[in-house]
């Protein structure tokens, strides 16, 4: 316990999936927290997204561990706003050393226009640097900066299928561009003692891939997959047996340890928690 004790961690997508579970993660182990999350339906995005009542559940969940938190509703397209979160969480918490980028979606279809695209890379790449850009003058030597990237948008034939519609192949280029994102940026802050990294989880447990789209992505042979119908063949991504995918607790783990002073020469890594599925392509190995 405590492996972030004092320091506090700004993290976006908060209201629920991954962002909730790093925020509730890094407050057990001692960070207090300043929360975003869009709390609404962005204009493509054909799948429920978070909601105020899934924020305000974060909340009472990090105030449970007896941790302090600030929640905003923001969208991560909007610099200026994540910039006015940063200045009220550090008037409130008195700094800032985590920056979780997490806040994504994935909207998939071909029946979706092409303006899809553009929105997908707005917020899965754009809203990291906004996220990046409005905490880094509050960062000093020790900091870290962790981007949710996605081990599915790396293997050839899944999101970036053209049958996915403009929202997939969006995601596939908003996740691939974490990449080098991560390592130049780590380069450029490495003098100031500053650390990036990314996680790149394979299927998570989570609202973006318990829905229909994903389900239509992983079995186009049906008309109308279930959960179910999806199971097997969310687990044929992975190397590893029966696992169709992980917890968003298993992805928390992993930016814990980003987050903390154990990882203080880690910088560049592009952390892959996905149960060997890029061992399966050579190249991404």
């Amino acid at each position: 316990m405590g492996r972030v004790s004092g320091k506090v961690a700004f993290v976006t997508g908060a209201a629920r999936g991954q962002g909730r579970s790093h925020a509730l993660l890094l407050a057990e182990e001692g960070a207090d927290i300043i929360a975003v999350d869009i709390c609404e339906q962005t204009e493509f995005a054909n799948y429920p997204l978070a909601t105020a009542d899934d924020l305000a559940e974060t909340v009472a969940l990090v105030e449970k561990l007896d941790r302090r938190i600030i929640a905003r509703t923001a969208d991560v397209r909007d610099r200026a706003a994540l910039v006015s979160v940063v200045a009220d969480g550090i008037a409130e918490l008195g700094r800032l050393d985590i920056v979780v980028a997490n806040a994504g979606l994935c909207p998939l279809g071909a029946d979706l226009p092409a303006a899809a695209f553009l929105e997908t890379v707005e917020v899965d790449l754009v809203g990291v640097i906004n996220t990046i850009s409005a905490a880094l003058p509050h960062l000093g030597a020790g900091a870290s900066i962790i981007a949710t990237g996605s081990v599915a948008s790396l293997v050839v034939g899944h999101t970036d299928s053209p049958t996915n519609g403009p929202g997939g192949a969006g995601y596939a280029h908003a996740k691939r561009a974490i990449v080098p994102l991560v390592r130049d940026l780590a380069l450029a802050l490495a003098p100031e003692m500053i650390r990036v990294n990314a996680v790149h989880p394979t299927n998570c447990d989570t609202g973006m891939l318990q829905s229909e789209p994903m389900y239509r992505l992983f079995r186009p042979d049906l008309e109308a997959p279930t959960r179910e119908d999806a199971e097997s063949a969310f687990a044929s991504l992975q190397a590893m047996p029966n696992v169709p995918y992980i917890s968003p607790r298993e992805v928390s783990n992993a930016v814990l340890f980003l987050a903390s002073d154990e990882s203080r020469y880690v910088t560049g890594l592009q952390l892959k928690v996905d149960a060997g599925a890029t061992l399966k392509q050579p190249n991404l190995s």
